[in-house]
């Protein structure tokens, strides 16, 4: 595991494929800043989102917005998907105060005219939520999580803990997608990829598994960018020769991605 970049570089990417394993509808932007640093994006996705397995569940708990206290965010996906599901139903109520758990769920809140929105100075995770003042003392607040099916259970504990009555609103279903490697495997046998952006576990096992048993060697072999350690970790686990955990946000990983090709043209002069 190689260490966190710590900024932005004034270089490029030219010449260099760059795979984005992002939901499809979710992988503009960093294809956009992969491009715009002279990179290639392929753009490969590893999980598709689909619609929750209960969604009667979730227009109760959307219903009863009124005796919420804090309505939190997991994921840019958690916002499109809640508000979109939301506003179908009903305004937010004014009392109810919103967070998200990193800078990119956050702005995609923003983007979606939630302008109040607690979220981490730094890091993107339930841990760095968990460290803002707003949420030390939640005795009796009622408090929703939208959230994928599935996922980690620590920030529900946690504020369990503190004293709030916590419940998921599961707005979508992340899945494998049924399409074939083949693309990827051709761009790997020409020699075209030379960095893979993975954006969660489960999409690391997914990919592991999609590029079947002639493309595991190539992927073990590409360096891996991640934006959590828990990630970096998995990765190695499965044997992947080089991991670079990133700042947080699309524009830090894809600097991170930029400054691993700096330093490698520096040390090969």
């Amino acid at each position: 595991m190689t260490a966190q970049p710590t900024g932005t570089v004034a270089h490029t990417l030219a010449g260099r494929g760059v795979v984005i394993t992002r939901p499809t509808e979710q992988s503009r932007r960093l294809a956009e800043l992969v491009r715009a640093a002279s990179g290639h994006p392929i753009v490969f996705p590893t999980l598709e989102i689909t619609d929750p397995c209960d969604p009667q569940h979730l227009d109760r708990l959307i219903d009863e917005l009124e005796r919420v206290d804090w309505a939190i965010f997991v994921s840019p996906t958690a916002a499109s998907r809640g508000l979109e599901r939301i506003r179908a139903r009903r305004t937010l109520p004014s009392r109810l105060r919103v967070a998200a758990v990193g800078p990119a769920t956050a702005r995609e809140l923003r983007r979606l005219g939630v302008d109040a929105v607690v979220s981490p100075a730094r890091g993107a995770d339930s841990e760095a939520l968990l460290e803002c003042s707003e949420l030390a003392d939640m005795r009796g607040r009622a408090v929703v999580i939208f959230r994928g099916e599935g996922g980690r259970e620590l920030l529900a504990r946690a504020l369990t803990e503190r004293g709030a009555i916590v419940e998921y609103a599961q707005c979508y279903r992340r899945g494998r997608p049924q399409i074939s490697a083949e693309p990827l495997l051709r761009a790997w046998r020409s020699g075209e990829v030379h960095a893979l952006i993975v954006m969660s576990r489960e999409g690391l096992d997914n990919l592991f598994e999609m590029v079947g048993v002639e493309g595991r060697p190539w992927l073990l072999a590409t360096p891996l960018f991640v934006p959590h350690a828990r990630i970096a970790q998995a990765a190695c686990t499965l044997g992947v020769v080089q991991v670079t955990v990133t700042p947080a946000g699309d524009e830090g990983v894809v600097a991170a991605v930029v400054e691993h090709f700096a330093q490698s043209s520096q040390t090969s002069r």
